[in-house]
């Protein structure tokens, strides 16, 4: 079946997108395998890459981006949130902070579940606020997966740097102390997606002097688990196929 547009530059990056579904592609193999002429293919997954829909790996290859995994799992956000709500109430009962699962939506930070500590001071982030992508270890989360040339423009205006992002994509997790408000502290890890994409995060924070001014150890391995617990919920899930 012939699925093309008849408007030339959506159907070349139809073509680029379909062929990076199964791999990571260098610009090379990309023109080979698109048989579109060189310069054509780079200047259309330039375009790509900027909008996010495709990315750079650690080779410097094409591969779908981030932008994809919003679109697709958007419309099963309400599965994502019943999965992460037991988690997060673990969460919250192994470390007695507030725990909340963030979801990229453009430039911000949604909350899109959260789960608060039940009695004493705590840090209240009701789910539905939205946070910029400047300040929080979530933030920091959110961005460290991204191409190079976002993080640089990114943390222009952020209160971390591209060498802070390096250290969270090393380790797997990210803290934050009184960066987005003062006397605040936060922990949190990637949920994963298809193409090792990060579609979503978990969080915990509550007050500086009680989570402390860095924050790792035991706390960071028990929101480590409860991402991953999260990303084998999300990976087990059944894909339905449109006929």
């Amino acid at each position: 079946m012939d699925h093309s547009t008849g408007v030339g530059v959506l159907d070349k990056m139809d073509l680029i997108l379909g062929c990076l579904e199964p791999e990571a592609l260098s610009l090379a193999d990309l023109s080979a395998t698109t048989g579109l002429p060189r310069p054509t293919a780079y200047r259309l997954a330039c375009a790509l890459e900027k909008l996010r829909y495709l990315r750079r790996d650690d080779q410097g290859r094409f591969a779908l981006g981030p932008r994809l995994a919003e679109l697709a799992s958007s419309g099963c956000e309400d599965w994502l949130v019943g999965a992460a709500l037991p988690i997060l109430t673990s969460l919250r009962d192994a470390t007695s902070e507030s725990a909340q699962l963030y979801r990229r939506r453009g430039k911000s930070r949604l909350c899109v579940a959260a789960v608060e500590r039940e009695t004493g001071l705590r840090d209240s982030v009701p789910a539905g606020t939205l946070l910029p992508m400047t300040a929080g270890s979530a933030a920091q989360v959110l961005l460290a997966w991204s191409s190079p040339e976002e993080i640089a423009d990114a943390c222009q205006e952020a209160r971390f740097t591209p060498a802070d992002l390096a250290t969270v994509r090393r380790r797997g997790w990210a803290h934050s102390a009184a960066e987005r408000e003062p006397g605040l502290a936060s922990i949190s890890a990637p949920v994963f997606g298809p193409s090792d994409i990060v579609q979503a995060v978990i969080s915990i924070s509550g007050p500086l002097d009680r989570i402390g001014r860095k924050p790792g150890g035991n706390s960071a391995k028990v929101v480590v688990s409860a991402a991953e617990r999260l990303t084998q919920l999300a990976a087990q899930r059944p894909i339905r196929k449109v006929v």
